[in-house]
């Protein structure tokens, strides 16, 4: 596959990276030398200095033979001129990155595919969205819903003294009548292999698992887990970035009670006018006292969003050591992913990997509608509607040429989750979700085409 990508910042760069280990023919635009220097040396692409926005410079890319655009520089009007030419000149799809939200939520008023845009893509709202969903979710570290939540998938770390441990999947299965959860990924503690677990994997203390389970299933998890969804209704954000206003704006009309700390004064006044119903408060995140005195030993969740990782990292851990329940940080380096657990912070979160799991659905072949990679697991899920060419199509599940490095997590026919086990069938629109390593990816493709 021919992909473009215009913005070699640090999500047109992580772009590059994932899909150049997949062998796609990967070009990059950027106006900076040393952003190309540094792709150039690291990646196997192929690079172009200049404005995407200019004719000559698309040209030069060979923007008309190639099958998609992804344009995710830091300017939003560049990006949205980058799409429309670039389909005027003939690519077949092309993705921009947004930074005001409202356009998104007027997908309905304006018709954006008929200007040459087919999807926009707003990282803040990516993340601020993952926020609200790990809230719902207190106990676990990783969540995506698909299709409205008619099937989720969890992520968790077993604690020592779950039921979990020491059982294999098929007895975890047993403990309760029916199945109402599959899992569909463990990365053993200490290590950073990713297997995909059978019915004889046995769980292991500390084993990082991800889970895909109806909604009746979720409190099965809870209890073989060995806790309990804590109630969250006291929420502390630390940073008034976009991702922090939309979070708190969000979880204040949802009925919790929110405080957002902003280091400048300005912007702290701005905000206040902005959302009235969020406590809003003028300091230093990072100091102590101020956090003492703003009640954070009363605070159910703490989110540390500010432009700094390492920020958000330690006032998170700080948080944890006052005993707050849940703690979330967003970090821009992808290798802290490693020490999330180990270092007692719940969930961090990461722009690049939401963007890339929301931009990877264009990149893979058959009718792929979601895409979700697993937080610190060389795995993804993905979902595919079975149309009438699908090699799957008509047969049980347990008929199908599988990987071993690939399982069924479940699937959604007519709005409905169902956790499908080896005698279910496959029918014409079913959107079967498929958890796989990257080596079975294009086994998988090839069932579904």
């Amino acid at each position: 596959m021919k992909i473009i990508i215009a913005g070699a910042g640090e999500v047109g760069f992580h772009l590059a990276k994932l899909l150049s280990f997949e062998s796609q023919d990967i070009t990059l635009i950027d106006n900076e030398k040393a952003n190309l220097t540094y792709a150039d040396t690291h990646l196997d692409i192929k690079v172009v200095k200049g404005n995407s926005a200019s004719l000559t410079v698309l040209n030069e890319a060979a923007v008309s033979s190639a099958d998609l655009m992804i344009a995710v520089t830091s300017s939003e009007t560049t990006n949205f001129t980058t799409c429309v030419l670039a389909k005027q000149l003939g690519v077949k799809s092309t993705v921009a990155r947004i930074s005001n939200t409202e356009y998104v939520s007027s997908i309905g008023d304006i018709d954006f595919k008929s200007l040459g845009i087919d999807e926009l893509i707003s990282p803040e709202e990516l993340a601020s969205d993952e926020i609200q969903l790990l809230i719902d979710q207190s106990a676990f570290s990783n969540s995506h819903e698909f299709e409205d939540g008619a099937l989720t998938m969890r992520g968790t770390t077993l604690q020592e003294g779950a039921p979990f441990i020491g059982k294999t999947v098929k007895e975890a299965a047993e403990v309760y009548p029916g199945v109402h959860f599959m899992p569909i990924a463990i990365q053993r503690s200490g290590t950073q292999f990713t297997m995909i677990p059978r019915g004889d994997t046995v769980f292991n203390k500390h084993d990082q698992v991800y889970f895909t389970t109806l909604p009746e299933g979720v409190d099965e998890l809870y209890n073989l887990m060995g806790s309990s969804k804590e109630k969250i209704q006291n929420v502390m954000i630390l940073g008034g970035g976009r991702v922090g206003i939309k979070t708190a704006r969000d979880l204040s009309e949802r009925g919790y009670y929110v405080k957002l700390v902003e280091i400048n004064k300005t912007k702290a006044n701005e905000i206040a006018d902005m959302l009235p119903q969020t406590l809003v408060i003028h300091g230093d995140g990072r100091d102590v006292d101020l956090l003492n005195e703003e009640n954070l030993t009363d605070m159910d969740a703490f989110i540390s969003v500010t432009g700094n990782s390492e920020t958000n990292i330690m006032t998170c851990l700080m948080a944890k050591s006052k005993n707050v329940k849940k703690t979330i940080a967003l970090v821009e380096n992808i290798d802290y992913f490693e020490l999330s657990q180990s270092i007692g912070i719940d969930t961090l979160i990461n722009k690049k990997l939401l963007a890339a799991n929301s931009i990877f659905r264009y990149v893979r072949r058959g009718d792929v509608v979601d895409v979700a990679k697993l937080h610190n697991m060389n795995a993804e899920i993905l979902e595919f509607i079975v149309n009438e060419q699908s090699k799957v199509l008509g047969k049980k599940i347990k008929d199908f040429e599988f990987p071993r490095s690939a399982s069924i997590g479940g699937v959604i026919r007519e709005g409905k989750g169902i956790i499908a086990l080896g005698d279910f069938e496959i029918l014409p629109g079913d959107r079967v979700l498929v958890c796989c390593l990257p080596r079975s990816i294009k086994r998988v493709e090839r069932l579904f085409l």
